[in-house]
């Protein structure tokens, strides 16, 4: 079946697969409902436990750096292993919390867990995998994560509708027991370590200063900035415009939802499969094309009647979710192999650092600029994308990896 989806056979690395999906199954567990939570099992306000998860949010941007550099010394898979035992911890801890100050401590402590193991994550993957394959597996692992968050948050929801402070406590410590699991799964994963000093080339030696200098590198990251500003609009934008904006029902904002994660999950595969020997940066051009795409058909769903608008909506998210299966793996993949391998740690720091400015800045922007006019936010989004395009573009000029060709196969 996996092999019908163009998926590799999850039997080379079993050990990497089973641990991420166990990882993936938890964490879609419970975050559906982490903001519940809080207001469920403690006396704080909303707007409190807003300002506290936002303040946590921001010790992200500095961990995110420091865990690159632990990767270059330890290896990623030290770190990861870590990350599953740093949020074990914090999210058993969850029960304990019962102020705003103790909000902060433990969902600063997850999220120190968390930044360690994004920073791990794709260091862990390229080290497992080979080039010429790796965006076959970053595609597996991404729609086997979609899965899981699929998956877990189905069972979120029986929580949510028992709705007692028992049931999201008894959640909580689900999802923590879960990152024990991952651990001792993810202890089988035989990937290398950091690479020996004295074999190092000289684009290799450095640290940041390196980093800095690589102008090529850094447009790479722009480009992916620009990516993820792009993908977050499932998350912040659409739904808000759908309900707000449009009068859609409200079944429809959860639906979506849903039907992007089953269009990840089956149609990932497929999508590396049919990139095979085209560049990776009109691939990921073409996802920018799409994304622009999805937002012209979400402007012009405004102006069409009120009995078609849903549907327009879905057609806007299956062109959004092209844009999405077209650029993650072939960004990640061209991120990992421009990056020189004794510092690939703080690269992919740096990489990451992308998705988590755009994570804070997107809720912000995105609605400010929707309660300033309802073509506004799509406009600006339109420019966001283009962009992505065109540093993609910049990129590949000066960086081989960037141009190299897509190939989806996968040794024996």
């Amino acid at each position: 079946m996996l092999r019908l989806l163009g998926f590799p056979d999850p039997r080379r690395h079993p050990a990497m697969v089973t641990g991420i999906g166990i990882d993936a199954l938890g964490s879609g567990l419970f975050l559906p409902v982490s903001v519940l939570y809080f207001l469920s099992t403690t006396p704080v306000s909303m707007a409190d436990v807003g300002l506290a998860l936002s303040i946590s949010g921001l010790a992200a941007i500095p961990l995110v750096l420091l865990s690159g550099a632990l990767v270059d010394r330890f290896g990623p898979k030290r770190l990861m292993l870590a990350a599953n035992l740093v949020q074990a911890l914090g999210y058993a801890a969850y029960v304990a919390a019962d102020s705003m100050a103790a909000i902060v401590v433990v969902s600063a402590l997850t999220t120190v867990g968390m930044s360690a193991f994004w920073s791990s994550y794709s260091p862990m993957v390229a080290a497992a995998t080979e080039p010429g394959e790796r965006e076959v597996w970053f595609g597996f692992l991404g729609a086997l994560r979609n899965i899981g968050f699929a998956i877990g948050g189905l069972a979120a929801g029986v929580a949510v509708q028992i709705g007692t402070p028992a049931a999201f406590r008894a959640l909580v410590l689900i999802n923590a027991a879960s990152f024990l699991l991952a651990y001792a799964v993810l202890l089988r994963v035989p990937t290398g370590g950091p690479v020996p000093v004295d074999s190092r080339t000289p684009r290799e030696r450095g640290g940041w200063a390196r980093l800095l200098a690589d102008r090529p590198y850094l447009l790479l990251v722009s480009a992916n900035a620009s990516y993820a500003l792009c993908v977050l609009t499932l998350n912040v934008a659409i739904p808000v415009y759908a309900l707000r904006t449009l009068g859609v029902s409200g079944w429809v904002t959860g639906a979506l939802f849903t039907f992007n994660t089953v269009l990840v999950g089956l149609g990932q595969g497929l999508v590396v499969r049919a990139m095979d020997g085209h560049r990776r940066h009109r691939i990921v051009g073409l996802g920018q094309g799409m994304y622009a795409a999805s937002f012209v058909a979400l402007a012009a769903a405004a102006a069409l009647p009120a009995e078609v608008t849903a549907g327009a909506v879905f057609l806007a998210v299956a062109i959004y979710t092209l844009g999405e299966l077209l650029g993650g793996p072939v960004l990640t993949a061209a991120a990992v192999e421009a990056a020189p391998a004794n510092l690939r740690g703080r690269y992919l720091a740096a990489y990451q650092l992308s998705w988590s400015l755009a994570t804070i800045l997107a809720p912000a922007a995105y609605l400010w600029l929707l309660e300033r006019g309802r073509f506004l936010l799509w406009a600006a989004l339109i420019a966001v994308a283009t962009a992505g395009a065109v540093l993609a573009s910049a990129a590949a000029r000066r960086l081989p990896a960037a141009s190299a060709r897509v190939t989806s196969t996968t040794s024996a």
